[in-house]
């Protein structure tokens, strides 16, 4: 069983949600401030039996903030659930929710009480409403031919064909949930709730063994208790504390292991590390990326146990950063790990090492919008044929994933431009383009089409600028490879959020500009050029325009060192005195406007 689709109205920064959610894991995805972690908290007002009753009757804070409050509203967050059919335990939690063949829904809404929703149909409420009117509901079921999105709040369960649905159903559905600022050390050490009791509680010990164990405790209790220096310290205390409190307030102390039964052994076992130069230690002295998989390792395995003693009707982590404290590699092997396990999992996170390696179909992404609510959009679901769903999912890796989490981003052809560009802008029009919310990513071709697909109103609604050369030689060096493909017809995928900025050729010819002279003498003495560096000298005393022939050199050298490696070292020597071609100039000042 899986959650399949995922509704939100009006709660905190999300108006309107309305996503497809895949199999496994879920990888949620935008800026700072747009709202993931609402969108975490969403799903656990409708499906954590662990959150406690008074989260779920909301503050004012809660609530969307263009909604009037004095006036009748509602939060919804609607989930639909999917694969539970043929499972037993899945189905008769969800009996009573189902809506079609293996599609069920349940529902949370924080809506006005039935008392305040009489009154206002009857025309009996005086004054303005305030968070004291509203109360919360969860229910399950509906007619199918109602979709969630077209639930109001004056809409009565009856009419909508569903029915009340108790959040204590939900017992057998384990949600998990691990914030972003968690202290997973402190969760370790034992208590009554931690992961690790759970974890034992779903493996079970059975009586015979439980008894042997409280005798090995009970025996090791006396040989403490038995030991002459342990009794002198505990009569020492004791007869301390009798002379504190007096005769009337006097409790016997002793020294000794806590009473032994099988529930004070599991409540003080403890998780034990060893590596090859210490023999158990505790994980405190462990760093807390360690500790943070380590955690997540005894969740899973939580998972396992109760899913193989078929006490279990799904399970669902969500996780908050689940990159925290920890390095590249080991961000790889746990995204890696959260991909294949047999549990869904929905995250969010920062970390392009975490993009990187997630399926474009498992994305969610957050868009922020000027003066409104974030666009819920999920990107493989934009119009993307299978084949340009392959090449994107090759392509986005830690780099490239960059533009999932960007407000604005400039695609260019490679590194020369992705290493140049940057800082020449910055020097030059004094635009920093981090600053303003631009990426810089380099797709290391032309291939365009499946990049500007997503940016789109179904995909990610964000501005997308490409910059591109046009790639046409100088006019005496025609082209003698008659198997050159033509070049694609960029402007062809201009689109309401994609526009394409064409040079008249390659990049390093575009550079090459008188303005540009001390920055190319510079940078071509650094590589170790002296012949080109002795023509652009020439070509400084002369003055003019820079001849043709000199810009396929200098496009020549740029090959010959490595493009990549000329930009590199033409980036130390960029100055405010420097040109920047127009086309890239046009690119940032679109971004800029969008």
């Amino acid at each position: 069983m899986h959650v399949s689709r995922v509704v939100i109205k009006n709660f905190r920064s999300l108006e309107e949600v309305d996503v497809s959610i895949s199999t496994g894991a879920t990888v949620v995805v935008g800026e700072n401030n747009v709202g993931k972690s609402n969108f975490i908290q969403a799903l656990r007002l409708c499906l954590d039996v662990g959150l406690p009753s008074s989260y779920r009757m909301l503050q004012k804070e809660d609530v969307f903030c263009q909604v009037d409050q004095t006036k009748p509203f509602q939060v919804l967050v609607g989930i639909e659930f999917s694969g539970f059919e043929g499972n037993e335990n899945e189905e008769a939690m969800l009996l009573g929710t189902q809506i079609g063949p293996d599609k069920a829904r349940l529902f949370y809404r924080f809506r006005p009480k039935k008392a305040v929703r009489e009154a206002l149909a009857d025309d009996d409420f005086d004054g303005e409403l305030s968070i004291e009117d509203f109360s919360w509901e969860l229910a399950g079921s509906g007619n199918p031919n109602i979709d969630l999105t077209d639930i109001e709040w004056d809409d009565d369960l009856g009419a909508l064909g569903a029915t009340s649905f108790s959040i204590q159903n939900l017992q057998s559905y384990l949600v998990a949930f691990l914030p972003a600022l968690r202290d997973v050390e402190a969760d370790l050490q034992q208590n009554r709730r931690s992961s690790l009791a759970r974890l034992i509680d779903a493996i079970g010990i059975n009586k015979a063994e439980q008894e042997a164990l409280v005798k090995i405790v009970a025996s090791a209790n006396a040989n403490i208790e038995a030991s002459p220096t342990i009794k002198t310290v505990a009569e020492a205390i004791d007869k301390s504390f009798k002379d504190v409190t007096g005769p009337a307030f006097s409790l016997d102390v002793d020294l000794g292991l806590s009473s032994p039964t099988f529930q004070s052994i599991v409540r003080n076992l403890i998780v034990l590390l060893t590596s090859d130069m210490v023999k158990h230690f505790e994980p405190r002295r462990n760093g807390l990326g360690l500790n943070n998989i380590l955690y997540i390792a005894i969740l899973v395995e939580h998972f396992r146990q109760r899913s193989a003693k078929g006490r279990s009707a799904g399970e669902l982590i969500l996780i908050e950063e689940p990159e925290a404290h920890l390095h590249p590699q080991l961000q790889n092997t746990l995204i890696q790990s959260l991909l294949e396990m047999p549990f869904q999992s929905i995250m969010t996170t920062h970390s392009t090492q975490v993009t990187s390696k997630a399926p474009l179909s498992s994305f969610v992404t957050l868009t922020s919008r000027p003066n409104g609510a974030p666009l819920a959009r999920v990107p493989s679901e934009s119009g993307l044929s299978p084949s340009q769903i392959e090449d994107l999912e090759r392509y986005l890796d830690a780099t490239k994933s960059n533009l999932l989490f960007a407000k604005k981003v400039m695609l260019v052809e490679g590194a020369a431009e992705l290493l140049l560009i940057p800082p020449l802008v910055k020097a030059v029009l004094d635009i920093d383009l981090d600053r303003n919310g631009i990426s810089v990513v380099a797709i290391h071709g032309t291939h365009f089409a499946a990049y500007a697909k997503m940016f789109s109103q179904a995909g990610m609604p964000k501005p997308c600028a490409i910059v591109c050369d046009a790639d046409n030689p100088p006019a005496e060096d025609p082209l003698d490879d008659d198997d050159v493909p033509p070049p694609p017809n960029i402007e062809d995928l201009e689109g309401d959020y994609v526009k394409a900025f064409l040079g008249d050729s390659t990049f390093e010819i575009e550079l090459t500009h008188p303005d540009n002279l001390p920055l190319l003498i510079k940078t071509v003495n650094a590589l170790g050029a002296p012949k080109i560096k002795a023509a652009l000298e020439a070509q400084k005393l002369r003055g003019g325009p820079m001849p043709v022939a000199l810009k396929k050199r200098i496009l020549s050298t740029a090959k010959r060192f490595g493009k990549a490696r000329f930009a590199q070292v033409a980036a130390r020597y960029v100055d405010e005195d420097c040109h920047v071609p127009p086309y890239i100039e046009r690119a940032i000042g679109w971004l800029l406007r969008n």
